[in-house]
């Protein structure tokens, strides 16, 4: 539990800058029109790409016994690939709302 102290105590600048960034997060999200969350999606979903990268990266960059860093890792790509394509399918959901409808042909003569 010590330890766990130490290291807010030590580090405390770095968890405000997170807290801020946390609430600057939830303020600059909340005031972006509804027109601009599909460009902003496609945004997300190519910085997530790169956590999944990064995450392969750092998985083939741990030692071969250190259980936990490759265990981390493998969540890390696993959860951030499923936030990639869940990334794309709510985009593509959101363009085909955007999509004219296409009318049935009119047939001549009545039916």
């Amino acid at each position: 539990m010590q330890s766990v102290l130490d290291f807010f105590s030590n580090h405390i600048e770095i968890i405000y800058i997170v807290i801020l960034s946390v609430f600057l997060g939830i303020e600059v999200i909340g005031r972006v029109p509804s027109v601009l969350h599909t460009p902003l999606m496609s945004g997300a979903n190519a910085i997530h790409g790169v956590v999944v990268i990064g995450a392969i990266i750092v998985m083939g960059q741990s030692q071969a016994d250190n259980y936990t860093a490759l265990v981390l890792g493998f969540f890390a790509v696993v959860l951030g690939t499923l936030n990639v394509v869940g990334g794309f399918v709510v985009t593509d959901r959101m363009l085909e709302m955007f999509k004219k409808k296409k009318q049935p042909p009119v047939r001549p003569g009545g039916l």
